[in-house]
């Protein structure tokens, strides 16, 4: 029998806008570093910058093109992301598509009762734990920003509790340089030492200037002990149109482009060849309530816009999807979902964060996740492309096929049913006396009761008991300062 010859299978991508843009783009943005300039109220980042060959005019810190060129050279166009068993399981890279939920929600609607209520710590554990549990999200943040824990240790609280949740790696956020160093810490003792977790790292810290170009002394001291330490980061400017943006969202993406690059620069004169993560949030800020909305289409094109900015850089992006402002999970919520989702995989986002955020990023919900990975699962089939070769041209069935007959008893169908077709987990397709006996559950319903069933069931291996004593010492330790 002659071999076939495979033949490659088209995976639908969507470039939303041309090189000319980009490059139009591109160059706004050396505009804004060189002549514009940003504010720098970090000393260490302010003689870092200097000291490379940018001066300082009117109290701005102007920057020029060679720094841009010099750190998009020495960036790292891949990030291996690891869990915390040591396996490579997050590759950050361009053409990869990962997914994860948002962190420090402040509310989250409650999984037994249904009520809108303040977040506590066990929140950040349960979500870890459902997003372990659920195949198609890939990494974890916190989803709650907990009322129960002293102000001060709130994102300790927040990464230890994601680390016993689950195994999957982590991004997180933090207060201070003083958080990134007993974070950096409990890391270490969990991966077996310093050496261990910068060759295999579990986590990626998430920093933000504020829009515009004002760098903050917190933000960007965190974002330097990254790179002194050799942690993967994104810096990530919220130039939201209206708001931290300009209102057309050309010059939301030019802006947002400018900040985020002058986060790379710092991090490679810090340490060549720190792992950074590029990317910017670019919501609207609705004129009419003054929510920043995390259903509008703004953000989803403003994200293939700078996804399209990642390509032509060779880094790996940061967007979003799976968020809704809707304040239930509802049929709005459903849609924002999934338009978001689906941009995120035509514009080939590498890590895809915020899933299952409601109320314009207020509130939390299990049902939601639930729900987002079952979109995510439908969209990845679909972003698989159609495979076309011998077998699944079918051309034997089709020959045994009698005239008018079918394919169900065929052997083709009994070999390949099983993996030809998408099958759903949380959507219905029973017939409609099966499903009224069941209990006549809509979608909210049943994801209700999946999210309960994978807390109940789903087990993730606990901590050493070296990683645990770790932890424990550095809030007896913080326990002690709040004494003092």
């Amino acid at each position: 029998m002659n071999q076939q010859i495979p033949i490659p299978t088209l995976r639908p991508i969507v470039h939303m806008i041309s090189e000319e843009q980009v490059r139009e783009l591109h160059y706004a943005s050396l505009s804004i570093l060189r002549e514009t300039g940003v504010k720098m109220q970090d000393p260490q980042g302010r003689q870092l910058l200097l000291e490379a060959g940018a001066w300082e005019s009117n109290g701005r810190i102007k920057i020029p093109e060679n720094l841009v060129t010099d750190a998009i050279a020495k960036a790292p166009s891949r990030i291996p992301m690891h869990n915390r068993l040591g396996e490579l399981s997050m590759p950050l890279e361009l053409g990869k598509v990962f997914f994860g939920p948002g962190s420090d929600t402040t509310f989250t609607r409650d999984l037994e009762t249904g009520e809108r209520r303040r977040t506590v710590a066990q929140d950040v554990e349960d979500f870890a734990r459902l997003s372990d549990a659920l195949e198609n999200i890939d990494f974890v943040m916190s989803m709650a920003n907990p009322a129960d824990v002293p102000e001060n240790d709130l994102y300790i609280h927040e990464f230890i509790r994601m680390l016993r949740g689950s195994t999957k790696p982590i991004v997180y956020t933090s207060q201070n340089r003083k958080d990134m160093q007993d974070i950096h810490r409990i890391a270490a003792a969990v991966m077996g030492g310093e050496k261990a977790l910068r060759e295999k790292p579990i986590f990626l810290h998430y920093a933000e200037p504020i829009s515009p170009l004002f760098i903050i002394e917190e933000s960007m001291q965190k974002h330097i002990f990254c790179a002194e330490k050799g942690i993967p980061a994104a810096y990530i400017p919220s130039t939201n149109a209206g708001a931290g943006g300009p209102i057309t969202l050309a010059g939301a993406v030019a802006l947002g482009n400018a900040e985020a690059l002058l986060g790379l620069i710092i991090s490679q004169l810090v340490r060549p060849g720190t792992p950074f993560l590029y990317g910017m949030n670019t919501a609207a800020l609705d004129m009419k309530t003054t929510i920043v909305s995390y259903g509008s289409p703004e953000w989803s094109l403003g994200m293939g816009a700078w996804a399209e900015l990642a390509r032509f850089y060779n880094l790996p992006v940061w967007g979003y999807g799976g968020s809704s402002d809707s304040k239930v999970v509802d049929a709005q919520a459903g849609i924002e979902a999934t338009f978001s989702i689906m941009t995120a995989f035509l514009a080939q986002i590498t890590l895809v964060h915020d899933v299952a955020y409601i109320e314009y990023g207020s509130t939390s919900s299990m049902e939601m996740l639930v729900i987002a990975d079952e979109i995510i699962r439908m969209t990845r089939y679909l972003m698989g492309g159609l495979p076309v070769n011998r077998e699944t041209l079918a051309l034997d069935a089709i020959a045994r096929a009698e005239p008018g007959g079918g394919f169900l008893a065929d052997d083709h169908t009994l070999r390949n049913f099983r993996t030809a077709q998408w099958q759903p987990r949380m959507i219905d397709r029973q017939q409609y006396d099966v499903w009224e006996a069941a209990g006549a559950k809509d979608m909210g319903a049943r994801a209700n009761q999946r999210a309960k069933t994978l807390l109940a069931e789903h087990k993730v291996p606990n901590l050493t008991d070296e990683a645990e004593a770790v932890i424990n010492d550095i809030l007896e330790e913080r326990k002690a300062e709040r004494a003092r």
